[in-house]
């Protein structure tokens, strides 16, 4: 992790608990653990949470699934992010990364590998 984004999770992993505090130990493997024990902060909680932070997450997430449809196949962006191809080619599509001439271009531009 670069800094300073090591050091503030490490404080966060420090001092985090879930809602369901009885019988929790300090040991979920979770970053934000939360309210069934053993189990993650749910997205909506999350969300939520962020927005009281002023955090505005739909965005954040439209954003980083935009840069992501830019960068990366519909398929590589479909399994990383367990989305359905059909949604992953629509955020490609949405972003103008369009990924189709990808394997001729890579073919072109590096002769004899493969």
């Amino acid at each position: 992790m670069p800094q300073p984004l090591d050091e503030l999770i490490g404080r966060l992993i420090a001092t985090r608990h879930g809602h369901a505090t009885v019988g929790e130990t300090g040991t979920s493997p979770w970053l934000f653990p939360g309210g069934q024990p053993g189990r993650p902060i749910s997205a909506a909680r999350l969300a939520e949470r962020l927005r009281h932070l002023g955090i505005p997450a739909s965005t954040a997430r439209t954003a980083a699934l935009m840069q992501l449809a830019t960068e990366l196949p519909a398929a590589v962006i479909a399994k990383m992010l367990g989305l359905h191809i059909k949604v992953a080619v629509e955020w490609q599509k949405a972003a103008s990364g369009d990924w189709t001439g990808y394997a001729a271009d890579y073919s072109r531009d590096n002769p004899g590998r493969s």
